[in-house]
């Protein structure tokens, strides 16, 4: 077996100027990039703190005492992410999810979610507003969260069994005050309510069915992820990735499945229902099967960077720009010019592509832009 190598370097990459260009780009909702992909789900990241070291995303070994996370100062305020979404909005977005690091983390998040509560999409209907939590902090947030206007949420869950997720947490985080958060959740009304699961062979796949039969019926829709390689700290090997095909066919044999059709133009999840009518499953391929060819989403970091890709090597420096005295006009233009110009499809072409050694150019973390 391969040694793990794990690069000690700075989650984040060299931004490019995000510039306004001289052929005005107005806004009207009908954006598209090179390859005719629309824009209509924008992801902020706002915090890239975690309390968390799940070692697939934050490892300990990368991410300790010392890091140096963003100072306050450098990270957008409330009303700077805002002042941005709004522009994406007139672009065509109509999903916006919360992501981190850990979102709750960041304090007062409930004033942003009421802001963002107030913008309406080309068409004048509400955002579909979501946020993705590893759901430690959400039993104590879940009602404030839908009370300023959060919708649904989606909760990190690698596992069941304590041990396997304190060990995959890596700060013995009890799987107990997790499942209360999602309860919390449940009565708050934030759903429907997603959970995500990372499939790493041989470290949690043995909970795949455990998982299945714990939450079938329950109407929480379970999602299987491929172990992806994202950034450059996590030691992701091909051999630790099981594929949803393998998945699927687990749960099928004890728990028999149908395909469903996609929920949204652009879903990233392949859906299954159980035959039986209790609910439903998803998989996530990113690594075995692609889904460039449809992906709709724009990210937005937590120190204004836009990246076209989970696995970019480089962003675009919003906030500069907005914080130069740019007017909405003209940032809606330069937000149009980079996605115009957007030809990223990583996970097509991941076979053809050089190894990310940590010497060259980079993938941006996960964990500083969201998954």
């Amino acid at each position: 077996m391969a040694e793990r190598v794990i690069p000690l370097v700075d989650q984040r990459v060299a931004a490019l100027r995000a510039s306004v260009p001289e052929q005005a780009i107005p806004a009207s909702g009908l954006l598209v990039d090179s390859l005719g992909r629309p824009l209509r789900d924008l992801r902020i990241s706002v915090t890239d703190r975690c309390n968390f070291r799940c070692s697939y995303c934050m490892p300990k070994e990368v991410f300790d005492k010392n890091y140096p996370y963003l100072p306050h100062a450098s990270l957008l305020t409330f009303e700077e992410i805002t002042r941005l979404a709004k522009q994406f909005v007139a672009h065509g977005v109509q999903k916006i999810r919360l992501t981190g690091g850990e979102p709750l983390l960041r304090k007062n998040i409930e004033i942003l979610i009421e802001q963002l509560a107030q913008l309406r999409t080309v068409e004048g209907e509400p955002l579909d507003i979501t946020l993705t939590t590893n759901g430690s902090l959400l039993a104590r947030k879940a009602r404030a969260l839908k009370a300023a206007g959060l919708q649904r949420v989606t909760v990190s869950l690698d596992g069941l069994d304590d041990t396997v997720f304190r060990s995959m947490n890596d700060v013995d985080f009890p799987v107990a005050e997790v499942l209360a958060g999602i309860e919390a959740a449940r009565e708050a009304g934030l759903g429907p309510i997603k959970l995500n699961m990372v499939v790493k062979r041989g470290t949690n796949d043995h909970e795949i069915l455990t998982m299945a039969r714990h939450f079938k019926g329950t109407g929480v829709v379970l999602r299987f992820i491929e172990y992806m390689d994202v950034g450059a700290t996590n030691g992701w090997r091909m051999d630790e990735v099981m594929p949803s095909a393998e998945v699927v066919a687990r749960i099928h044999a004890e728990l028999p499945l149908v395909q469903l059709e996609p929920s949204a133009p652009g879903e990233t999840a392949e859906r299954w229902g159980y035959a039986d009518g209790g609910g439903e499953i998803g998989v996530i391929s990113s690594v075995t099967h692609a889904f460039c060819g449809e992906c709709n989403r724009a990210r937005l970091s937590t120190e204004g960077q836009l990246y076209l890709c989970l696995f970019a090597t480089q962003g675009h420096d919003l906030k500069s720009l907005l914080r130069a005295g740019a007017s909405d006009a003209d940032i809606a233009s330069a937000i149009g010019h980079i996605w115009h110009g957007r030809s990223d499809r990583y996970s097509e072409l991941r076979a053809t592509l050089a190894p990310d050694t940590g010497t060259g150019q980079r993938r941006v973390e996960m964990s500083y832009i969201g998954g």
